[in-house]
C-alpha cells in the first residue's frame, strides 16, 4: 500500500508541475465581491449591493457582525450597517470565507464525506483562530478567519482527482496518506493562484512544521494552535492538562492555558459564536 500511495503522490505532483492538475477557482460571487472591495470607489453601500445578490451570505454576514467577535453592543438588521461595522476589507474577506463552502462538493459518497469532514475541520479552525487572534494578538480575526479556512484547501483537487480512481476511493487509509503527503504543496499553489496575502499563503506549508521558526506571531501559528485545541478531550478537563499543553506555540501567542474555568468558559462561547457563522 505504501508503494501505491507514494506513486499516486509523484502521479499528482506531476501533474500538478504540468499544469494537468484542476485547481479550484474561487466562487464567482467570492470575486465580485474581492473586485468591489478593490474598487477605488467602494463603499458600504455598493459593496452591499454585490453581496445582497446572495441572500444567504447576505444573512450570514450580518450574523457574524452580530457576534460578540466583533463586540457587538447594539443588534442591527441591515446589510449597509454590517459592512460599516465591520469594515469593507474585513466584510470581504468574511464574506469570501463563507462563500467557499460551494466548493466542497462532490458525487461520490467517500469523496462527499471526505469534504464535508475537511470543511468543518477549517470552519472549526477557522472560529478558533479568529477568537485566538482577537483574545490574545494584534493579529485581524477576519485574516485568520481566513487562514483557519484555506489551511487545508490544497485537499479539493485530489479529491476531485481521486473521484476518477478507483484505487484511491477504495482505500480510505491510502487517501489519507496521499492527502497528508502533497496538500499543503497545493495548497500553496491555489492560494497564490487566488492572489491572496502572503500571510495566508504560507499557512499551508507552515502549520505542520515542526522546525519552523520566527520571532513574531503570524497567521500559521494561529492556526496550528487552533488545530491543537480542536483535539480537546472535553470542556470539563483544564487546557494545561491537554497532552499538547507543552507546544511552544501557546506561550509564543501569549495563551495562558492555566486559565480559569469562567475564562475557559467565555473564550468557548465566543469560539462557538464565530463556528455558527458557517452554518
Amino acid at each position: 500500500m505504501a508503494e501505491l500511495a507514494e506513486q499516486i503522490t509523484t502521479d499528482i505532483g506531476q501533474a500538478l508541475q504540468a499544469d494537468e492538475l484542476d485547481l479550484p477557482t474561487l466562487p464567482e460571487v467570492a470575486l465580485r465581491i474581492r473586485d468591489e472591495a478593490q474598487s477605488k470607489s467602494v463603499s458600504a453601500a455598493s459593496l452591499a449591493e454585490v453581496i445582497s445578490k446572495d441572500v444567504g451570505l447576505a444573512a450570514q454576514l450580518v450574523k457574524t457582525a452580530n457576534s460578540p467577535m466583533f463586540m457587538a453592543a447594539r443588534a442591527i438588521d441591515d446589510l449597509a450597517q454590517a459592512i460599516g461595522r465591520l469594515g469593507v476589507d474585513q466584510a470581504a474577506n468574511i464574506v469570501t470565507g463563507l462563500a467557499m463552502k460551494q466548493m466542497f462538493q462532490a458525487t461520490s459518497e467517500l469523496i462527499d464525506n471526505k469534504m464535508r469532514e475537511i470543511w468543518k475541520t477549517s470552519t472549526d479552525a477557522a472560529a478558533w483562530s479568529a477568537i485566538l487572534a482577537k483574545w490574545f494578538t494584534d493579529l485581524r480575526p477576519d485574516q485568520a478567519t481566513l487562514a483557519g479556512l484555506t489551511h487545508a484547501i490544497g485537499v479539493l483537487p485530489i479529491l476531485s482527482w481521486a473521484e476518477e480512481r478507483d484505487q484511491l476511493l477504495d482505500d480510505a487509509k491510502m487517501l489519507d496518506r496521499v492527502i497528508e503527503s502533497i496538500h499543503p504543496t497545493i495548497g500553496t499553489m491555489i492560494l497564490t493562484r487566488w492572489d491572496f496575502s502572503e500571510e495566508i499563503i504560507c499557512v499551508p506549508e507552515g502549520y505542520m512544521s515542526p522546525l519552523r521558526q520566527t520571532t513574531e506571531v503570524d497567521y500559521v501559528d494561529l492556526v496550528s494552535a487552533a488545530l491543537l485545541l480542536l483535539n480537546r478531550t472535553g470542556p470539563e478537563t483544564p487546557l494545561c492538562d491537554e497532552p499538547w499543553a507543552d507546544a511552544p506555540v501557546f506561550s509564543k501567542i501569549g495563551v495562558d492555558l492555566s486559565m480559569n474555568a469562567y475564562q475557559l468558559e467565555k473564550l468557548t462561547e465566543q469560539v462557538e459564536e464565530a463556528r455558527s457563522s458557517f452554518g
